[in-house]
């Protein structure tokens, strides 16, 4: 994932109700929401929360659908993960990270103290 396309998505979930609706669409899942759903759900107006959803589109986290009357948006997972190992790859000094122990300022300093 390039710098531009991060600095996008970071911008996009720089927003309260953008946010809260990724995280909505992420805990959906495949099945998406409509957007009358998402606005209702985050007690948002349905005209607002087309604005905050077509930011989101831009950004690339999230795809569309049309199914009947509805617009159905999925939280796009692999953009998400993209995202993640952007922020994360040059975590640890370049230990792997373990969610258990994760790593601490102190480990770095053992390690370059080495």
């Amino acid at each position: 994932m390039d710098a531009e396309t991060v600095i996008r998505a970071l911008g996009a979930l720089a927003q309260e109700h953008r946010l809260a609706a990724f995280r909505l669409l992420v805990q959906a899942g495949a099945d998406g929401m409509a957007a009358g759903a998402i606005a209702e759900r985050l007690g948002v107006p349905a005209s607002s929360m087309s604005f905050h959803l077509a930011q989101l589109g831009h950004a690339g986290l999230v795809s569309q659908r049309r199914e009947s009357r509805s617009i159905i948006y999925v939280a796009d997972y692999a953009a998400m993960g993209g995202l993640m190992g952007y922020l994360t790859e040059n975590c640890c000094a370049g230990v792997a990270c373990v969610a258990d122990t994760g790593c601490s300022v102190s480990d770095n300093e053992e390690r370059t103290a080495a």
